[in-house]
């Protein structure tokens, strides 16, 4: 099951055990193999492969009880401490809706499964981890001290494949944002579907139809819709919506899931190049050296418009985007508003 021209299970383990201490995914970059295969490697060995079958995974999940569930990308951490319930499952989409856990998920790129043990101290730690076909992980579920451990093993169970052997195939992953060429898009009729916007939904339909990328949309569309916002913007929303105690939307994402916190944030605090949200039930980590763009955009909606921030990395795609709390049906907080149309922005000529 592994491609000959990368390091084996027995060299990936031995490359683990000369680097006990080393994240999972630091490992993986140095060996120049996914975070699958890494995982893949102790297959029998404290993992068991498990099929990736999302309604499934979810369903079984809410009598685990509480967990924590974590969606990343390269440049964003985003954990959430609750319980999968209010699951509404799809082969195409698949949606979490419970008070703290909120996820939406795209089945078709869930490829890989293993239910991972790992001796921690006196402590066992076990976890869910599901990836995509090029062995980058999309979602992750960790148990908690509460957890229900009997839950957790049964599912485990149902899900379990055969073929216990150590290894995976990965595919090579396709490139980092969609190449979208022969765009005949212009201003005109960009303006004129934005303006028509009556949902926030609607955006990426209309960005399919005009052959344009988010960050091309957004860069084009004109001051009055989208305006890019000075590098101090990040960290500066950060810290104003703790002390105000602003409820936001901030969402995490991956081509396999979306995972979004809706509420306060409180507690923040600056490492190095990472700004992170350490609060009791969410914590976020994000790479503000991967920010090569932030945008305030405003969207059309038939409640009035509303007003998102998206912060871009180097390659075009979108690392976090966040919002006022909102319900569909309701206008935007103005607390929200006025918070993003005064966040510093970057002089006109000197935007994308």
């Amino acid at each position: 099951m592994q491609q000959t021209d990368r390091p084996g299970p027995e060299e990936i383990r031995r490359a683990r055990a000369e680097n006990p201490k080393m994240r999972e995914r630091d490992l993986s970059s140095q060996l120049g193999i996914s975070e699958a295969e890494l995982v893949a490697a102790y297959c029998g060995q404290g993992v068991v492969r498990i099929e990736p079958r999302v309604n499934d995974v979810l369903n079984g999940l809410e009598a685990v009880g509480e967990v924590m569930a974590l969606t990343r990308n390269e440049s964003a951490v985003h954990e959430k401490i609750g319980v999968y319930d209010k699951v509404v499952t799809g082969n195409h989409n698949a949606m979490v809706l419970s008070e703290n856990i909120d996820l939406r998920i795209f089945p078709k790129v869930w490829a890989h499964g293993f239910a991972v043990e790992k001796q921690d101290g006196d402590a066992v730690r076990r976890s869910l981890q599901f990836f995509d076909e090029a062995g980058d992980a999309v979602h992750k579920v960790h148990l908690r001290p509460s957890s229900n451990l009997d839950a957790f093993q049964a599912l485990v169970e149902t899900l379990k494949v055969e073929d216990q052997t150590p290894g995976v195939s990965v595919v090579a992953a396709g490139p980092a944002v969609e190449e979208i060429k022969d765009s005949q898009a212009n201003i005109h009729d960009l303006r004129e579907r934005w303006s028509n916007l009556t949902d926030t939904h609607q955006f990426f339909g209309m960005l399919r139809a005009l052959k344009l990328s988010r960050q091309a949309a957004v860069r084009m569309i004109g001051q009055d819709y989208a305006w890019q916002l000075d590098g101090e913007a990040l960290p500066a929303m950060f810290n104003l919506a703790a002390q105000e105690g602003l409820p936001i939307m901030c969402f995490v994402g991956n081509r396999g899931c979306i995972q979004i916190h809706s509420g306060p944030i409180a507690t923040i605090k600056t490492m190095g190049p990472w700004i992170n949200v350490l609060d009791e039930t969410f914590h976020l980590h994000l790479r503000m050296d991967h920010v090569s763009e932030f945008w305030a955009v405003r969207k059309p909606t038939k409640d009035g418009h509303v007003t998102s921030l998206e912060a871009y990395d180097a390659s075009g795609k979108m690392i976090i985007q966040f919002f006022g709390k909102r319900h569909e049906g309701q206008g935007e907080r103005e607390d929200w508003r006025f918070l993003a149309e005064n966040l510093p922005r970057l002089p006109q000529s000197s935007a994308a």
